[in-house]
């Protein structure tokens, strides 16, 4: 009887003692901890201990197997707090609470101005960023109708996660114009006679060339009777994208030099 006792007074005592590490909070400093991809269990562990996150590497390796959770562990950047419980870690780490960063994208940005920051978000350079957007494929794959994504990444504020990839970045940019295509809007657009890029390009060259929003309805209206009368556009948008960009003053010399552009 007297052993029993004793091995459940042990069992007890280290229970409780499990439960302390556990639950035990200490002062609750800020620490960002990054979980590479691949990590597995020992090295996250390890990496929490490190970080003080974890007062002991290898009693959290048992916490997680224990709640069978070691398969459930996230990659990423996460803001975590010294002295945390093991049940506080495991929960975040879990769920993927991972350090976020705004993307702003404002409206009229081309791709070459969209490109610096993106590439502060996914860590990658500018040229490289830009590059990859203007590929023909990542048009294809995303499901666009213009040869590249230029005037299909909606412009908006979004969220990710540092080092988030180009591609998650593009697939969401990318959904949220689709959303912009409600069946009244689809309707619309198949009364007016154009299709889908043509409606994106000239909705480009109008808010490009409009310096207010008031003044928009009145451009459109000249852009439209020229297509309807097959005129050219004689758009000053258009030659300064083909320019790679703005230009204060647009002189006949650099209209010249991008005669066959096909932007011109």
């Amino acid at each position: 009887m007297k052993t029993v006792n004793r091995r459940v007074l042990a069992g007890v005592v280290v229970v409780a003692a499990l439960l302390a590490v556990v639950t035990l909070r200490g002062p609750g400093e800020p620490v960002t901890v990054v979980i590479p991809a691949g990590a597995s269990l020992p090295q996250v562990a390890s990496i929490l201990e490190d970080h003080g996150v974890v007062g002991n590497a290898r009693f959290f390796h048992v916490y997680v197997r224990a709640r069978r959770a070691d398969r459930r562990l996230k990659a990423g950047t996460y803001q975590l707090e010294t002295g945390s419980s093991m049940a506080s870690a495991l929960r975040r780490i879990t769920r993927g609470e991972v350090v976020t960063v705004a993307l702003s994208i404002p409206e009229g940005f081309a791709i070459w101005q969209m490109a610096p920051r993106i590439a502060e978000v996914t860590g990658m350079r500018d040229s490289m960023v830009k590059d990859s957007l203007l590929v023909p494929s990542m048009a294809d794959v995303n499901g666009v109708p213009g040869p590249t994504l230029e005037g299909y990444l909606f412009p908006e504020t979004y969220f990710f996660a540092e080092g988030v990839p180009l591609g998650d970045i593009v697939a969401a940019m990318v959904e949220r114009y689709q959303e912009v295509w409600t069946p009244e809007r689809l309707a619309l657009l198949e009364a007016s006679g154009l299709d889908e890029r043509e409606v994106v390009t000239l909705a480009s060259i109008i808010q490009a060339e409009a310096r207010i929003v008031d003044e928009m309805p009145r451009i459109s209206g000249v852009y439209h009777n020229r297509i309807e009368q097959g005129w050219l556009l004689q758009a000053d948008p258009t030659v300064l994208y083909a320019l790679g960009g703005y230009r204060a003053r647009l002189l006949f010399a650099a209209i010249d030099s991008v005669e066959d552009n096909p932007y011109n």
